[in-house]
């Protein structure tokens, strides 16, 4: 069965590290997504800003991005392997200001076996 790996980075930096350690656990594709989480928001939204400023002006004049990674892997010793090479690099998941990291079973999958 294959499965659904996502990861929200909260240290940015670390982001292509991340992406080295999955490729070398057997990963073939990863997606990239820049996103913002709640909480980051709520502390920006609190400071002092103009009485109307747009979401892209607070999202523009501040570091408040994450990284969601996305990948869909084979089997279940591949996410295996993902699991440990993402707490291997970003640190125990567990603590704070590391990450989130979740996995779905992907019932239906096309396009991963690509020939040529």
């Amino acid at each position: 069965m294959a499965y659904l790996v996502v990861l929200i980075l909260d240290c940015v930096e670390t982001c292509l590290d991340v992406i080295r350690a999955w490729e070398e656990a057997g990963v073939s594709g990863i997606t990239i997504l820049e996103s913002t989480g709640m909480g980051r928001l709520r502390a920006v939204l609190q400071d002092d800003l103009p009485l109307m400023p747009s979401m892209r002006d607070v999202l523009a004049g501040r570091e408040l991005h994450h990284r969601t990674l996305l990948t869909v892997v084979r089997d279940e010793e591949t996410m295996d392997r993902v699991i440990a090479a993402t707490q291997q690099t970003v640190g125990d998941l567990n603590q704070p200001n590391t990450g989130l990291l979740f996995v779905t079973p992907v019932v239906r999958v096309l396009g991963l076996e690509r020939k040529g």
